[in-house]
Order: structure tokens, then sequence, then C-alpha cells
């Protein structure tokens, strides 16, 4: 979270026009069938407002059978990713009636992903996506946003050839709304950051398209921040990324120390449930548990229990332990006490997991006891 913040602070909401899922299926896969079929927006438009005929319904038809069919695509292996693919082809081949849970699942996620992308689309990222929301903490005068440089834009006029726009106190921005109009979301960036922008830049390419064709400099709408329009002030790191900054490289260390410090196996002792004491046929006493062993680690490892007390004894069921990678093992044992050993109702015990001789884990529990000793 804290690597979110810094990079929102620094670069503003970059992820969402690059890297988010949703921005890339929607721009590399759904716009791209959409145009292809369909035409660009003009012919969108028009299509969208003529008579349902032929041309019409089968273009239609097609685009949003794609469009169905890329989200039935997406939501399988959505799945598989929770479920595992195996389990997945197991529903999608086995008799329907055993995996109703399954096929409806799989169902109900193929139409959410073909609403999202077929109508919701943009409404995702300024509606309900949270990302966005935070824009308006984060950002600051120092943020790198995709900005209109209103200093050189204003005042905004029509193009006229051959017309001295400096003498008329006009700027570089000729009105021609091109900026609005390719926008996604449907905002105006001349009128400052907002929270709907994505930072997709398609209003920044359409813009140096037009500088490009009537002669003026590309720019007047880039990737900068207020300070550089405003003061010239270029990128700089803030006290403000300098502290997040911190914070990051101290969870980035606590972190590591965890990963590298944490035991190769996890154990866990507890007494089976509902049982007391046994007394042994030579009159020691006993108590009966189970031993959860997991394997952390990507090898095979062989494990040796032994008794962290100079007091009792332990008896193991499985002759020989080796915990498989990434495995769990749950394994039975005794802990037998002598009468003199016993030193109440209640004591604690431990026992030490062993691994080529060194002492890698450790884990304790309570046994039980009579109330009085005869």
């Amino acid at each position: 979270f804290v690597s979110i913040v810094l990079f929102t602070v620094a670069f503003g909401r970059i992820f969402c026009g690059w890297f988010c899922p949703q921005t890339i299926f929607m721009e590399m896969v759904y716009r791209k069938i959409e145009y292809a079929i369909e035409g660009d927006y003009k012919q969108q438009i028009k299509l969208d407002k003529q008579d349902w005929n032929f041309e019409k319904i089968w273009k239609k038809t097609l685009k949003q059978g794609l469009f169905f069919g890329i989200a039935f695509l997406i939501a399988n292996t959505f799945l598989a990713y929770i479920i595992g693919a195996d389990k997945l082809w197991e529903i999608q081949i086995d008799d329907p009636a055993n995996h109703i849970t399954g096929l409806i699942t799989i169902t109900v996620f193929s139409f959410i992903f073909f609403f999202v992308f077929s109508k919701l689309r943009e409404q995702v990222c300024t509606t309900i996506c949270p990302y966005g929301r935070l824009q308006g903490v984060l950002l600051d005068k120092d943020s790198i946003v995709v900005a209109y440089d209103y200093k050189r834009g204003e005042g905004r006029a029509k193009f006229r050839k051959g017309e001295d726009r400096a003498a008329a106190e006009k700027g570089d921005c000729i009105d021609c709304n091109q900026c609005v109009v390719v926008c996604p979301t449907g905002i105006d960036i001349r009128n400052g950051t907002q929270l709907e922008c994505i930072n997709c830049t398609v209003c920044m390419d359409e813009c140096d398209s037009i500088m490009d064709n009537i002669g003026f400099d590309k720019g007047l709408i880039r990737y900068a921040s207020e300070n550089e329009i405003a003061n010239g002030i270029g990128f700089r790191w803030t006290v403000r990324m300098k502290a997040y900054m911190a914070v990051l490289a101290i969870l980035f260390i606590a972190m590591t120390w965890v990963l590298t410090s944490r035991n190769d196996v996890q154990a866990i002792l507890l007494r089976a449930p509902g049982t007391l004491y046994q007394k042994t046929e030579d009159g020691r006493f006993q108590n009966m548990y189970t031993i959860k062993l997991l394997n952390k680690t990507n090898k095979d490892i062989a494990i040796e229990i032994k008794n962290m007390s100079d007091k009792g004894e332990i008896k193991i069921v499985t002759s020989e332990i080796v915990l498989k990678p990434q495995a769990e093992m749950n394994t039975a044992m005794f802990i037998i006490l002598d009468k003199s050993e016993i030193e109440g109702f209640k004591q604690d015990i431990s026992i030490g997991v062993y691994a080529n001789g060194e002492l890698i884990e450790t884990a304790g529990s309570t046994f039980i006891g009579p109330m009085t000793i005869n």
C-alpha cells in the first residue's frame, strides 16, 4: 500500500492508464475489436443512430458475441487461478449435475466481465475503483500528471491561417475540442486535474497531432506537474516523497528480515481432544498428542523430534518423518512421565524439532496428570 501511495504522489494515476488490467483489456482487446467491426468513434455514432438493418444487426451481433466469448475466457482463467486448472477442467467435462455451483460461478463471472467491458467500461475507473478516490488526498502540485499548459494555451481561439496569434494575444489552444472528444471518460483536461482522468494520454496524442498539423510546438498537453507549468520547476523529490520512501524502506527491511529469519519448519503440538491421561502398565502416566509439521521450503526435510526437558520420554507412532516440499504432515505421539516427574494436575512440556542434528523449531503444550498421586 505504501508503494502505491509513493508511486501516486510522484507520478499521479499513471498506473491506471498503462498497467491496470481494466485498461489493458479495454484498450488493447475490446476497443480494438469494436473499431475493427464498427469503425472509429464517428462511424460508431452513425451506426448507433441508424435504423436496425442488416448491417447494424450483424455488426452488433458479432461484436457482442466476441465480447462475451472473451469475457468467458477471462472468467475461466480467473477461476482456474482460484480453484486450479484441474478442478476447472473437471467442472467442464463432468456431468453438469455434479458441479452446479461451479457452473453457476463460471456463468456469473462471465456475465460480470461482459457487463464491465461492454457497458460499464470507464465508469469502473470513475465510480467503482477506490484507487481513483485517493487522488484527491495524494496528489499535490509536484505530482506528475497529464496536464494542460494553460500559460501557453490561454486564451483559446479558433485557428486562422496566417494569423499572428501572439500579436492578437491568443494562446496556442485553437479550441478544437478534440481533447474532449477522444477522452474515454469525457472530461476536459483544460479544466485541470480531475478524478476521472486515468492518465491514458489519448488527449495528449490528439493534441500533439493537431499542433503538428497547424505548425505549432507539441506538448500543449503533456506529462507535467502544476509547479512545472506555473513556475517552471521540474520534477523533484519532495519531503513528502522522502517520508514515504523512508517508510517503504523500513517495511522492506522488516519484510526481508521476517522472510530470511523464519524457520524452515513450523511445528504445532496439540493434545488429543477429549482425553486426559492414561496410566501405563509400569505405573507411569502418558498423554497423547498430535504434532502438525509444515515444510516451508522446496526440498525434502528429514525430521527428528526430541524432548527438550530432562523429564519424561517421547514415543512417536511414525518411525521415520520426512516432510515433502511445501507439504504438511500430522503424526501422533505420546509423552510419558514417571510419578516423580509430575508436578501437578497441569504442567508445561516442550519438544524440539531437529533436522540434520540442528534444532530448527520448538513447540510446547501442557501435560495433564492425576489430581493426586498415590
